[in-house]
């Protein structure tokens, strides 16, 4: 009677498994979004693009993933741990060169354009209190130049060439997200951060309602000597409280990225996604004013993904 059951129940489950199979499974597509610290803007408009992709590609799955930034999303693509990545355009540059100083371990060339999205600002923020009004005075004092080898620490190294300088002129260097820099300086156990961001970004708008700041000027001139992608141009007064004049700075433009694997329909929506929703991109964080379908291609340092060059030809963006 036991063993007659045993063949009952194993009948059963051949007939259920049977059952099962016959019934086709929906492919689920996973998006896995890279963006940067919780404080920067990478991470904020990571948050509206996952919804908006949630909601807008059907049978996605998609996910936000907090990172230290452009040279580890860049990273995690090739490696297929990510669907799209937000990073800055040196360091994209540099991942499809494969140059190992900047943090790669060799040309990245699974690697493919989606957007250009907003300029970075290089803001170098101090508090009053440390005495710093200019690069020059950063000598002997400490310094937070981001996460070792992430977007924000090549551009510290670009501006410090830039101005004749080398971390070795500083008291002390900190290799820190821009929230813990803040947090530091707050308590008084660090002078400065230098932070790569969207204008009016959290950190530094935290610690300037938090004690008085100055905004460090980048020259013109030191901006020129870096070249391409940098750009010279202004942190507006009043884009931090307690800032009452405008201030020179570098700005160097963000991408969004993705990588050969992704498959062209994906693409092409992610692509097609973001243009449609940036009313909610903008509601996420006030950098994605710049975001324009016309200056898309601008500076793109990798070709472009397939699936999103359909959409730029669809929109009369590409011929």
């Amino acid at each position: 009677m036991l063993e007659f059951g045993r063949k009952i129940m194993t009948a059963g489950a051949v007939a259920m498994a049977v059952g099962f199979a016959a019934v086709p499974a929906k492919a689920q597509e996973f998006i896995n979004v890279l963006t940067g610290g919780t404080s920067g803007v990478y991470y904020p408009l990571g948050v509206a693009l996952s919804e908006i992709y949630g909601k807008g590609i059907e049978g996605s799955r998609t996910q936000v993933q907090a990172t230290k930034a452009s040279v580890e999303n860049l990273n995690l693509l090739q490696q297929g741990k990510g669907e799209i990545a937000f990073a800055l355009g040196d360091s994209v540059a540099l991942a499809w060169e494969g140059n190992t100083e900047a943090g790669y371990p060799g040309k990245l060339d699974k690697l493919r354009g989606i957007a250009a999205i907003y300029p970075n600002y290089i803001q170098i923020v101090a508090s009053q209190e440390s005495g710093i009004k200019s690069l020059a005075d950063l000598k002997g004092k400490s310094l937070s130049v981001g996460a070792p080898a992430s977007g924000t620490e090549l551009n510290a190294r670009a501006i410090f060439a830039a101005a004749g300088m080398k971390y070795e002129d500083l008291g002390k260097v900190e290799y820190l997200p821009f929230a813990e820099s803040v947090e530091l300086i707050k308590n008084r156990q660090l002078d400065a951060t230098l932070q790569s961001a969207g204008l009016g970004v959290a950190s530094i708008r935290d610690l300037a309602t938090s004690l008085p700041i100055n905004v460090v000027a980048v020259p013109a001139d030191a901006v020129a000597k870096i070249g391409s992608p940098y750009l010279s141009v202004t942190i507006p007064a009043g884009t931090y409280e307690g800032q009452a004049e405008d201030v020179n700075t570098a700005a160097v433009g963000n991408f969004l990225i993705t990588h050969s694997d992704v498959s062209d329909e994906t693409a092409y929506q992610m692509t097609k996604l973001l243009f449609e929703s940036l009313p909610q991109l903008v509601a996420a964080h006030a950098a994605a004013k710049a975001i324009d379908p016309k200056k898309a291609l601008d500076g793109m340092p990798v070709p472009l993904h397939p699936g999103a060059e359909r959409y730029y030809k669809e929109a009369g963006l590409l011929k």
